[in-house]
């Protein structure tokens, strides 16, 4: 039997303010000692009072607006009730029956087209302690400490409907909400420090069937590719489950990346579990129509919209513009690089720098898994160097070789050319003697291109670059071999 995968996404996003969400404490704790960023507020004193960070409020409208969201006219905030040694109050601020905002929509790219994925709500809570699981070493036992550093940072969830229907589309959505986050300048969208977190509830159905299986939450997932697995793992284990005659049971599994799978934690909960009820220390919030129009000025050239103007302004195909235009901080520095680049932003000057940045640089950011905010290389340094290889003074070989110096040493290209002796030799009197060598060398080759066989000159082209460790100017020596061949 065909099943269909049904997945929704929860996403919890810190959001980049100076103070907490509810008190006046810095968010700045990432080096600080343990319990050191903390007051009566986040620590959970009784009598204490929360007072509701405004900006934190602002950066959820404005990912709302860019998630083509509905800004609620009224919303509140309710206490969340559950039992764990994280909650400092023994609850935790968030929204339930009427949330910031509701009714949205994310586009993905899947198989060469678009699709939207519906988003059922954005809204606003706090964060919670982070729990530290110790063992010692000498007896075994083991015990948790807890760090209230984190406790009440402001905290955006970010639910969408249940409409993907495949991992692949999950990374997808996934990687598209946090480019739009960067965008906005709200969130770092760092899921390896924990600023970006998703739980995922999957389930699947007999293919064309409207109804479903139980189901589950998954959560532990701290990298695109660790959702991506979780949740292969995932559609592969609930199908042997229900072709073996099983039932599948609605509950929560964390994901453990050493096993390659997912295992269960507990029976998932249902709202009714939480208790929800009206936060009483904390007033309605209305939200001003002109106050939302504001902010949706605000706004900056998102992700789709640049896409779009890459595509018609720089004649980029859609999948380069999409590669480019997935990270800000990307296509700030390509267009930074337009800028520099002598006599404009021509289409095959803008298609030669993405070029650069969606293989080298791409390649090198790979092999160091490290990201374009980390790069030594400036935009300026960049066209320095492509600078160079269009006076002719390095081939594009030569210019790949300088290009991963630059990289890893953060150093100029005309500095490591003289240093490394790499310029271009294009003079046909430092040139003749080598292809006049390789002509004498290479006689069948001689013979075979006088008798029309075209590959017999690229051969020599080759045997010229070898001779001179790649420093011929290749265009210069097939004219020279041309002529020699025609001569003789």
């Amino acid at each position: 039997m065909e099943y269909e995968t049904v997945i929704g996404l929860e996403v919890h996003a810190q959001l980049l303010t100076k103070s907490k969400m509810f008190c006046s404490c810095s968010t700045d704790y990432a080096d600080a000692p343990p319990n050191t960023h903390v007051c009566p507020v986040c620590l959970g004193m009784p009598g204490v009072l929360p007072t509701i960070n405004r900006q934190a409020i602002e950066y959820a409208i404005m990912t709302a607006l860019a998630l083509n969201c509905t800004i609620a006219e009224h919303t509140r905030f309710d206490r969340k009730n559950y039992p764990y040694p994280d909650l400092m109050k023994g609850y935790q601020i968030s929204q339930y029956d009427n949330p910031l905002s509701h009714d949205g929509w994310l586009a993905i790219e899947v198989e060469g087209g678009e699709r939207r994925i519906g988003i059922t709500r954005v809204h606003q809570e706090e964060d919670v302690a982070k729990l530290w699981h110790r063992t010692e070493p000498a007896t075994g036992e083991t015990y948790s400490l807890v760090d209230v550093n984190r406790a009440g940072v402001p905290l955006m969830e970010i639910v969408s409907e249940p409409d993907l229907r495949s991992p692949e589309e999950a990374r997808q959505y996934l990687m598209k909400l946090r480019s739009i986050l960067q965008y906005l300048g709200v969130s770092t969208g760092n899921m390896e420090e924990g600023s970006f977190r998703c739980d995922a509830n999957i389930s699947i159905r007999p293919m064309g069937n409207g109804g479903s299986t139980a189901k589950v939450e998954v959560k532990n997932m701290n990298s695109f590719k660790a959702v991506y697995r979780a949740l292969e793992y995932e559609v592969e284990r609930q199908r042997k489950v229900l072709e073996k005659g099983g039932k599948l049971v609605q509950e929560t599994r964390g994901w453990v990346e050493e096993k390659g799978a997912t295992v269960s934690q507990r029976s998932k909960e249902y709202a009714h579990d939480y208790r929800y009820f009206p936060e009483p220390d904390l007033p309605p919030l209305t939200i001003s129509r002109e106050m939302v129009e504001e902010l949706r000025s605000r706004l900056p050239e998102l992700p789709d919209d640049r896409r779009d103007r890459f595509m018609s302004q720089y004649g980029l195909s859609r999948y380069d513009a999409n590669l480019l235009t997935a990270s800000r901080a990307q296509a700030d520095y390509f267009e930074s690089c337009l800028e520099l680049f002598p006599g404009g932003e021509g289409e095959k000057k803008a298609k030669t720098v993405a070029n650069w940045l969606l293989g080298e640089y791409a390649r090198l950011f790979n092999v160091t898994e490290t990201e374009i905010t980390e790069c030594r290389v400036e935009p300026r340094h960049l066209v320095e160097m492509l600078g160079l290889i269009g006076e002719g003074t390095l081939s594009t070989t030569m210019a790949k070789a300088v290009f991963e110096e630059m990289f890893h040493s953060g150093r100029r290209a005309p500095e490591i050319v003289q240093e490394k002796g790499l310029a271009q030799v294009s003079a046909a009197s430092e040139l003749e003697a080598v292809v006049a060598q390789v002509l004498a060398d290479n006689a069948q080759a001689v013979a075979d291109y006088r008798q029309g066989r075209e590959q017999a000159l690229k051969f020599m082209v080759g045997q010229v670059m070898r001779a001179t460790r790649g420093q011929a100017n290749p265009q210069v020596v097939n004219e020279m071999l041309v002529k020699k061949l025609e001569e003789g």
